[in-house]
């Protein structure tokens, strides 16, 4: 059921173009963050703001504007204290907004499809699982996809975040994957670090020349705006206002997945991808994903969206593929342990 869209309107006092200045944020960042948070639309002149969505959220929106301008009075001979994006995302979890939008089902339009022009025309969701992920990507700060190859975990990520980064709601893209190999030696691999590490961000790359264009994408990473890099190359960094995507995650380690998840900061989001039944690592290694898909299954702010054979869109084979190595490997658990009951 589609929540009712009202308005409010609301006007801010006193007036004073410094602290209007300074709760706006450069290039109206905070209200951009508001309004992708909350599902808003948010107009102002002057002092006068005018918020436009469903009507739990438009009151909340309206409470957070009124704290945080107050949040913007200065001290006695002290100038005007900046409104942080760290405090607009302090401020939204603190006022559990988004948990109970879930909960009434009335909520934020997190629901809505991720639609972005390219080349190859619009991008979006083909399935119901599609189209949950995608909602959970933009609802959550922490989203993992995990599942067969071909279902559109990390195209769709690289999609939600080239989204975000042109809506201005992310300053950066940050994607990498963990370097190992797929079940083969490559050996001595020659050039420099970026011509050693690039064939294994290919796929990433790809996405992005698709969606952006070579020549822009090669711009932005010239600027850093967008950075691909190997996972070892995050530890000892904190990423804030970062759009991260973490491909291949199967092939961490249980400290590697730890160590990534650790790195993110404020108003940044996260999305890992992966196949648990493609793991690359050595045989006395345990998968970084599985193993935090047993500890975190149950922690607030993360989601967990797993596809399968049904959401594959590539070519109509890979599903039937994938169905018959299910089938196999089920049919195996079965032989190696007759007397377990099937669940």
């Amino acid at each position: 059921m589609t929540a009712k869209v009202t308005t409010l309107e609301l006007e801010l006092q006193p007036a004073d173009g410094q602290r209007l200045a300074s709760l706006c944020g450069p290039f109206d960042d905070n209200i951009k963050q508001l309004e992708r948070r909350l599902g808003l639309e948010i107009n102002y002149h002057n002092q006068h703001f005018k918020l436009v969505g469903p009507a739990s959220l438009v009151k909340v929106g309206g409470e957070l504007l009124t704290q945080l301008y107050v949040d913007t009075q200065s001290v006695k001979g002290q100038s005007v204290p900046d409104i942080t994006p760290e405090q607009v995302h302090l401020a939204i979890k603190q006022s559990r907004v988004l948990e109970q939008g879930e909960e009434s089902g009335e909520g934020y339009q997190y629901g809505k499809e991720v639609v972005i022009k390219t080349k190859r025309g619009l991008i979006k969701p083909r399935t119901p699982n599609q189209a949950h992920y995608v909602a959970h990507i933009l609802s959550h700060d922490i989203t993992f996809g995990i599942g067969p190859a071909g279902t559109g975990k990390t195209y769709l990520a690289v999609a939600a975040a080239v989204d975000a980064l042109e809506r201005q709601e992310v300053r950066r893209i940050l994607l990498t994957r963990p370097a190992v190999e797929a079940g083969e030696k490559l050996g001595f691999l020659p050039g420099d670090l970026s011509q050693k590490v690039d064939p294994y961000l290919r796929p990433l790359y790809d996405a992005l020349f698709e969606m952006l264009g070579f020549e822009r994408v090669e711009k932005l990473i010239e600027r850093n705006v967008i950075e691909v890099a190997p996972l070892a190359y995050m530890r000892g960094r904190t990423l804030n206002d970062a759009f991260i995507i973490l491909d291949e995650s199967q092939n961490t380690t249980v400290e590697q997945m730890k160590m990534f998840l650790t790195r993110i900061g404020f108003n940044s989001r996260a999305v890992i991808t992966g196949d648990i039944t493609q793991i690359d690592l050595p045989r006395n290694a345990k998968s970084g994903l599985r193993h935090a898909i047993e500890v975190l299954s149950g922690v607030e702010g993360l989601s967990f969206d797993f596809f399968r054979a049904e959401d594959v869109v590539r070519h109509p084979v890979v599903a039937r593929i994938v169905r018959a190595y299910e089938a196999f490997e089920d049919q195996h658990k079965r032989e190696q342990h007759p007397n377990e009951k099937a669940s």
